[in-house]
C-alpha cells in the first residue's frame, strides 16, 4: 500500500516536500514506525500511549483530523500535520499555546465551595473532562485559523467544565474572561465537534456558555450590528404598516 506524507524540514532553510512510501501496515501509527525503521529514519512524528488516550499523534488524513494510532489507512492517503500550529518538523507541531489558553480563561480550580458533590454533579462535567489535548479542534477551526487570539474550542469546553463544577464557589472570573475573542466569536460551524476523538461537542458547550453569560447580564456584542444590517423598510415592498388590511 502506498501513502503520501507531506513533510517539512526547518534545518538550514524551510523546505516542504511530499514523500511516497510503500507500507504493509494498515494502522497509520504502525505504518509510521515501519517507515522509520525500514525506509527513512528521519521521518519525525509524535506518539505516546499508542491507544488513543494521550492525543499526541494527531495528524490530518486527506484533510481530516485523526489520531494516527486509531486510524486505518487506504491506498494513496495523504498524511500531513494538523493545521493552525507552527510545524517543528514533518508531522510534529508546536502545541505550547494550550497552557496560555487555560490561563486566559481562568479554567482551573479557584475558590472551593463546601457543597456536597453527588454523582449527577460529576456527570455534568464528565464529558468535557475527557479532553486529551490532541488539538484536532483547533486544526479544524476556521475562526482560529483567521484569528489566533480566538480562545478556541478546547479552551471554551474547558471553561464550561469548570463553570459547571459544583466545587467552584464562583465562576464569574471564567465567564468574564471568555467574552472577548471567545464565545461570541464562534460561528457554531461544528467542525470541532466532527473531529473530536473523545466525542466532546465544543459547539454545544459554547452555546451553553452563551446561556450562562446571558444569565449574568452579558450580551452578544455583534447582535446590534447584525440587527441593523438585517433591517429594511417594509414600505419599499408596498406594505403600509398604518394602512388597513
Amino acid at each position: 500500500m502506498k501513502i503520501n506524507i507531506k513533510r517539512f524540514n526547518q534545518a538550514n532553510e524551510p523546505q516542504k516536500f511530499i514523500n511516497e512510501f510503500e507500507v504493509s501496515n494498515t494502522n497509520l501509527l504502525q505504518a509510521f514506525n515501519e517507515i522509520k525503521k525500514e525506509h527513512d529514519e528521519t521521518l519525525t512524528y509524535r506518539c505516546g500511549c499508542k491507544s488513543g488516550v494521550c492525543g499526541s499523534c494527531a495528524v490530518r488524513v486527506n484533510g481530516v483530523e485523526r489520531l494516527a494510532c486509531k486510524t486505518n489507512i487506504n491506498e494513496n492517503d495523504v498524511i500531513e500535520p494538523i493545521k493552525n500550529s507552527k510545524v517543528i518538523k514533518d508531522l510534529v507541531v508546536d502545541v505550547s499555546h494550550e497552557t496560555l489558553l487555560i490561563e486566559k480563561t481562568n479554567s482551573f480550580m479557584q475558590d472551593n465551595s463546601d457543597e456536597e458533590i453527588e454523582q449527577k454533579d460529576i456527570n455534568k462535567i464528565d464529558r468535557q473532562s475527557n479532553c486529551i489535548l490532541c488539538n484536532s479542534c483547533y486544526s479544524s477551526c476556521p475562526v482560529y485559523e483567521a484569528n489566533k487570539s480566538f480562545l478556541g474550542p478546547f479552551a471554551l469546553s474547558r471553561a464550561l467544565r469548570y463553570s459547571n463544577d459544583k466545587k467552584m464557589a464562583n465562576n464569574d472570573l471564567i465567564i468574564d474572561s471568555i467574552q472577548s475573542n471567545g464565545i461570541w466569536d464562534c460561528t457554531l460551524c461544528g467542525a470541532c465537534t466532527m473531529v473530536c476523538p473523545q466525542g466532546i461537542d465544543p459547539k454545544m458547550d459554547i452555546l451553553q456558555l452563551q446561556g450562562l453569560a446571558s444569565q449574568k447580564g452579558y450580551t452578544n456584542p455583534y447582535q446590534a450590528t447584525y440587527d441593523s444590517n438585517m433591517g429594511f423598510d417594509m414600505s419599499d415592498m408596498g406594505f403600509d404598516p398604518n394602512g388597513s388590511f
